[in-house]
Order: structure tokens, then C-alpha cells, then sequence
């Protein structure tokens, strides 16, 4: 099997593909292109017709991630993505990978925060045979201890390999654990390893009957198809499974920060690594908002490009840093957060790579932005939207992306043009309104010698 789990966000690094992923279109749809249909049972279908090719994307999003957990369950969400490709009552264990590869696709899954999707990239005469696949173990799961007793180990394994014998990963989760003190965010999406390890096979099957309902789903597909025979196909399929009751999700938001929080792990590594997070606005109205689409250029002019300020006054031009990054999604469910990171070149400290940092952003504050920067910010962003319509899995994940924040697809359009509205004083404005060290939370790494005695595990050693 092939899963790809986002179970842990990597150094931030955020290029401008990156930073708008969830917040950009492709270039303006036919007219009714998307379609959308609500079966009875709650499940949300939208269809983009894309007929350059004789191949269709087809996504299954649920609205319930690792920010749905509660203490002591982490990593049940994840967990549960790998036991969906178990068996069900009609299915053999293994049997869902066997049928997509059987007819020439493939397919895979990831869980977030906010939401778990799954999905497959099939030859178009396929797609009937996905979407009763899917709607299948959107019921019908079979959840045995003895399958549970085998992945849950292949999950501690992943966590061992992506996060605990990975320093940075250390430090960017010792940074969202100090960040967040109430808000789920706090918690690791692959989960903490004592909860890991101590997880049962009822605890994933309460996830599964809690959250694994139509009225809590929507499919996305884009693909050479008719819309009103997807739309036949989904009631056919999806449409015999029954809805529920959903619990009510409870506002989990963060207490005021009254102060700079700082925390260091100490791992085994070669450089000291630097990550920062201040607290900032997230996207909540689409048309109405105008700050989070500001944040969007701040990040892309510190570090959207070859020629972006981190890159050209840190790493080449003072060659404090070895790396430099910037990072904002203000498209969630739960709260956002701004960030810097980096690692110092050889003989720089830490202390000196976050006051380079911090100056870039001063500079920001109190010089703002060049309109040539504004200017080479938007032509890539609107050249990304043109890279974008040649992929259909790019387009399936634009809209569930912006489904799953609580937008809906229609405002795609709008959130391109509120960003490439965006002036040089909204940037400035920005800047000097929301980084002070009040809401700054930083976490660093303390470089620890290797000991070259321990084998080096291969890359392959989990599954996803």
C-alpha cells in the first residue's frame, strides 16, 4: 500500500503555491461548471466536467480530523485511515487497493487537522466501480482487534520514523504544543506515541460509527464525465447509507497569550533549527475578509520565490541562514497562525538568524513592500492558477480543500481576486499589526552529537 498521511506539517517553507493552496482557482469555469447535488442522506456531490482527458479524480472528504480528537485518543483519526483499507462486510482485507490497481488506478489517503480524505485516479469507465467502493466502507467496515493489533504498530513506526528520529519535526511539534494550550491544534495529528500505545480497536471503531456518515461527507469529482450521471451514480451508491446524529462540536478556542513562550529539545543533529509562530487572523468570510489574504502576500514576499527577501538577504546575500522560511494557511477550521523558520549557516547562532529574521519583518513595518514585489507576487500566483487546470487531481483537492475550511466552492473565483486586490499598505498594515512578541511562541532545536554507531533506518521502512 501507498498512503500519504500529512500527519505532521514539515519545516515551513512556504513557496506561493504552498501559502495559496487552499485560497487559489483555476481559471474561471464553464458557466454551472462545477455542479452540485445533496442526496437525501445529507452526502454533498460536486462534479467538475474536465474532458482533456479520459480519466476522473474521484475524493471522499469527511469534516472530522485530528482537532475532533479529545485527550488521550490522539491519533485515532489517522489510525482509522489506515484501517479503512481493511476489510468491510462485501470486502476482503486488501481487497479495496487490489480493485483500484485491477482497473488501472491508483489511490491513497491522508488525515489533517481538520478533516480525513480519500481518494482515487482512475480511467473514466472505472469511476462506477469507485464510487460503490467507497460508499461501501463509508458503512460497512469490519473492525477486528487482530487487524487493529497489526496497523496500530505500523502507525507507532511511522511516528518513530517522521517525527521522533526526526529533529526538526520535534521542534515544530514541541512549537504547536506550546503555541495552543486549549485548542486542539495542540496535539500531533499522528498522536502521541503513550496514546498510541495505548489505543484500542474500539477506540477506532467509535471514531468510525461517530464521524463516518453521509451528512458528514462530501465527494468531490472532477474528470472526463456527465455530471447528471455522477449525480445517478452517488444515489445509487452513496445514497443507500443512512445518515446520524452528529455530535455537537463545542468551540475549543485558545485563551489570550499575555507573553513570548520559548521551548528547546535537545535531539542528535548537525545544525541548530529555528521555528516561530505568532497568532493571526484566519480566513471567516470570504468576500468580506481582507487581512488573511494580506498575510498571504506577506508570507510570499519574505519567502514566496528565488528572489524573495529571506532567500536573497539571508541565505545569499549575509549568508546568516543555511535556510530561511515563511508560512501562513489562514484556510482552517481551527486558529492560524504566521511563521518563520530556519537553520543558521555554519558559525551563525540561532539568536542571530531570529534577529535577522526579525529585522526582514521590521523592514516590512516600517519600509513595507516595493510595487515591484506586489507585482511578481500576483503574476505567480496567477501563473500557478494556469499550471493548475492541467491537473484534475489539482482541482479535486482545491475544491474539498476549501470545502473543508467551511467555504464553499463558489467562492474560489472571489478569493483570487480579493488576493490579487491586495495593496502594498494592506501588507504593511499587517505587518506591523499582528508580530508582537506577545502572540510569539519559539521553539529551537539544541543540536545534540550523532551517534554514527546507530543504523540509519531506510526511508521505506513504514507504508506511508
Amino acid at each position: 500500500m501507498n498512503f500519504t498521511s500529512p500527519v505532521m506539517k514539515p519545516p515551513i517553507h512556504a513557496t506561493l503555491l504552498f501559502a495559496f493552496a487552499f485560497v487559489a482557482v483555476s481559471p474561471a469555469p464553464t458557466f454551472a461548471n462545477p455542479f452540485e447535488k445533496t442526496l437525501a442522506n445529507g452526502l454533498r456531490v460536486i462534479v467538475k466536467e474536465d474532458r482533456r482527458a479520459p480519466s476522473a479524480v474521484h475524493m471522499v472528504w469527511y469534516r472530522a480530523g485530528a482537532m475532533d480528537e479529545k485527550d488521550g485518543t490522539s491519533g485515532v483519526a489517522h489510525a482509522l485511515e489506515h484501517l479503512m483499507f481493511k476489510g468491510t462486510k462485501h470486502l476482503a482485507s486488501g481487497e479495496f487497493n487490489k480493485r483500484v490497481a485491477e482497473a488501472g488506478g491508483r489511490d491513497n489517503a491522508f488525515t489533517s487537522l481538520d478533516y480525513t480524505a480519500y481518494f482515487q485516479i482512475v480511467p473514466k469507465a472505472a469511476l462506477p466501480e469507485m464510487m460503490k467502493l467507497e460508499a461501501d466502507r463509508m458503512a460497512n467496515l469490519t473492525l477486528t482487534a487482530k487487524e487493529f493489533a497489526s496497523e496500530i504498530k505500523v502507525v507507532m513506526e511511522e511516528r518513530r520514523l517522521r517525527t521522533d528520529d526526526n529533529p526538526q519535526a520535534q521542534v515544530y511539534e514541541a512549537l504547536r504544543s506550546a503555541t495552543f494550550q486549549a485548542h486542539p491544534y495542540r496535539r500531533p495529528i499522528i498522536g502521541w506515541m503513550d496514546d498510541l500505545e495505548h489505543m484500542t480497536w474500539q477506540d477506532a471503531r467509535d471514531w468510525y460509527q461517530t464521524w463516518y456518515a453521509p451528512n458528514n461527507a462530501y465527494v468531490v469529482v472532477v474528470g472526463d464525465v456527465d455530471h447528471r450521471e455522477v449525480f445517478a451514480l452517488a444515489e445509487k451508491t452513496y445514497g443507500r447509507n443512512k445518515a446520524r446524529a452528529l455530535p455537537t462540536r463545542k468551540p475549543q478556542n485558545e485563551p489570550e497569550q499575555k507573553g513570548i513562550r520559548r521551548v528547546s529539545v535537545k535531539a542528535p543533529a548537525k545544525l541548530p533549527y529555528l521555528a516561530m509562530a505568532w497568532k493571526v487572523p484566519k480566513l471567516k468570510d470570504a468576500e468580506k475578509d481582507r487581512e488573511p489574504y494580506a498575510l498571504d502576500v506577506l508570507a510570499a514576499i519574505l519567502d514566496g520565490h528565488d528572489a524573495s527577501r529571506f532567500s536573497k538577504n539571508l541565505v545569499r546575500g549575509s549568508k546568516i541562514a543555511q535556510s530561511a522560511g515563511a508560512g501562513y494557511d489562514g484556510s482552517l477550521r481551527g486558529e492560524a497562525t504566521f511563521t518563520l523558520d530556519g537553520q543558521p549557516a555554519e558559525g551563525k547562532t540561532i539568536a542571530e538568524l531570529e534577529a535577522a529574521l526579525r529585522a526582514e519583518l521590521k523592514r516590512v513595518q516600517d519600509e513595507g513592500i516595493s510595487a515591484e514585489e506586489l507585482a511578481r507576487v500576483k503574476v505567480q500566483l496567477v501563473a500557478s492558477q494556469v499550471y493548475k487546470r492541467d491537473s484534475l487531481m489539482a482541482q479535486a483537492m482545491e475544491i474539498g480543500g476549501v470545502e473543508a475550511t467551511g467555504m464553499h466552492w463558489r467562492h474560489i473565483d472571489l478569493m483570487l481576486e480579493k488576493v490579487k486586490s491586495i495593496t502594498a499598505e494592506d501588507v504593511q498594515a499587517v505587518a506591523k499589526k499582528y508580530f508582537s512578541d506577545d502572540t510569539l511562541t519559539v521553539a529551537v532545536l539544541d543540536p545534540q552529537p550523532i551517534d554514527l554507531s546507530k543504523p540509519k533506518k531506510p526511508a521505506g521502512a513504514v507504508r506511508h
